[in-house]
């Protein structure tokens, strides 16, 4: 963990992705989605999940969405690609957010 800085750990994570398929993936899985930074690489997740959170990470997976395309009457334009990261987490471990701790 000490190969990253801190700082750059406190950037990659940027909010919890909460929908109907990541809460199924939460129980079903034990993983957790999360939006991260689009320069965000797989090791940076890990690092970045185990400081914020305190838990051990078996595995993540990374995926690059791509911004919907959408009208404005006659002009058409695209929303921003983000990406997503699915964070596998050890037996036994959890992440709540419900907690306000």
């Amino acid at each position: 963990m000490s190969a990253f800085k801190e700082e750059r750990l406190m950037q990659v994570l940027l909010a919890p992705q909460i929908s109907e398929k990541a809460t199924y993936i939460a129980d079903k899985n034990e993983q957790v989605v999360f939006r991260v930074a689009s320069d965000a690489t797989k090791p940076e997740v890990k690092a970045a999940v185990e400081l914020l959170f305190k838990v051990e990470v078996k595995a993540v997976q990374v995926a690059n969405v791509k911004g919907k395309e959408k009208r404005f009457g006659k002009m058409i334009g695209r929303r921003k690609g983000w990406k997503k990261a699915y964070v596998c987490l050890k037996p036994g471990q959890e992440i709540n957010f419900a907690a306000g701790e």
